[in-house]
């Protein structure tokens, strides 16, 4: 028998120490009033007197709570479900604040959400949801404190409108989608014209740069030319000056000159005084040596030039720069002289 009484005494004191676990709290009453709240640690409580009224996670907690039927201000019905992390600050408050906690935070999140979301039309509704969140952590949290309750931060997991609205929603979309596509396209061929116009002009001023530098280039090379055949003349009128040329040597360049002026595409010929004297002379003197005709002048009666009148507009007036070549009456004249010479 005393071996019984032992053992319950050893069961008795055994369930009377208790060990709180990390994050967890006790709630201790006494004879059926609270007494204290119990952290982490070994404990001890009077067996029969007191009990353990409720044990409180102090970890962070998450409720998530059905959708609920809400109406926006521009009267659509839609259904939003609510996810809520909370902490419990005071184990005494959350047992003793009111009567089943969780329920209550659930009933309090859909009464304020109805009255946040009946202030906010449909469009509102779903793109604020970071203004509808804070609206209702601020609310609820302050209303939670009562009951040893931090909320955390509240999420609007879902809001789904009818299906009407759906599908309203969708064929705007659609029609927004559509929209854009045509203007990227038309965006698109705007660019690709532009383009093609400003590849165009920049051809076409390229193609006209190369004409520019072709023309000054063909330009240049000319004019070097002429300057390289005037250069040349003007050597070698300085190498018959320092190599002493006699009259002959000179009158004779002066005919090459007067056969190159003489090319038959010219109507009338001018030359200087002295090469026209010089011309006579030299056809009568080879004329007299019997080399032939020297100038090239057809002395038959019958091809005798006629005599021309002089022009007003070419002819020298001042006989300062040149005068005809020959009139008739010389011609006419030295053909008499060479009939003579031929006689003697």
């Amino acid at each position: 028998m005393g071996w019984i009484i032992l053992v319950i005494i050893i069961f008795i004191i055994a369930s009377s120490i208790r060990i709180v676990p990390q994050a967890k709290s006790y709630v201790i009453e006494f004879l059926g009033s609270y007494k204290v709240t119990w952290n982490n640690g070994l404990h001890f409580k009077i067996p029969l007197l007191e009990r353990v009224a409720n044990i409180v996670s102090r970890k962070e907690l998450v409720a998530d709570f059905p959708p609920q039927p809400v109406i926006t201000k521009d009267n659509v019905t839609m259904q939003i479900d609510t996810v809520v992390y909370y902490t419990i600050f005071d184990a005494k408050l959350f047992t003793y604040g009111v009567e089943n906690p969780i329920m209550a935070l659930g009933n309090l999140t859909a009464t304020t959400l109805r009255n946040i979301i009946g202030d906010l039309e449909l469009d509102q509704t779903l793109t604020s949801r970071d203004l509808i969140n804070n609206k209702m952590r601020e609310i609820i949290d302050l209303a939670t404190d009562a009951w040893g309750i931090k909320v955390n931060r509240i999420e609007l997991k879902n809001i789904i409108p009818p299906k009407e609205i759906q599908q309203a929603m969708e064929k705007q979309m659609k029609a927004e989608r559509e929209k854009r596509q045509t203007l990227l396209e038309a965006e698109a061929h705007k660019e690709s014209v532009v383009s093609r116009a400003e590849g165009d002009k920049q051809a076409k001023i390229l193609a006209a740069e190369a004409e520019r530098d072709s023309q000054i280039a063909l330009a240049k090379g000319k004019a070097e030319s002429i300057r390289l055949v005037y250069e040349a003349e003007a050597e070698g009128i300085e190498m018959l000056k320092k190599a002493n040329a006699d009259d002959g040597v000179l009158t004779l360049k002066k005919l090459d000159a007067l056969k190159a002026i003489s090319d038959g595409r010219a109507t009338k010929i001018f030359m200087p005084t002295e090469l026209a004297s010089a011309a006579t002379g030299l056809g009568l003197t080879t004329e007299m040596l019997g080399i032939g005709n020297a100038l090239g002048i057809d002395t038959s009666p019958k091809k005798i030039p006629k005599p021309q009148a002089p022009d007003d507009c070419c002819d020298d007036k001042d006989g300062v720069t040149a005068k005809v070549v020959k009139t008739s009456k010389n011609i006419e004249k030295d053909i008499e002289d060479r009939k003579d010479i031929d006689k003697k």
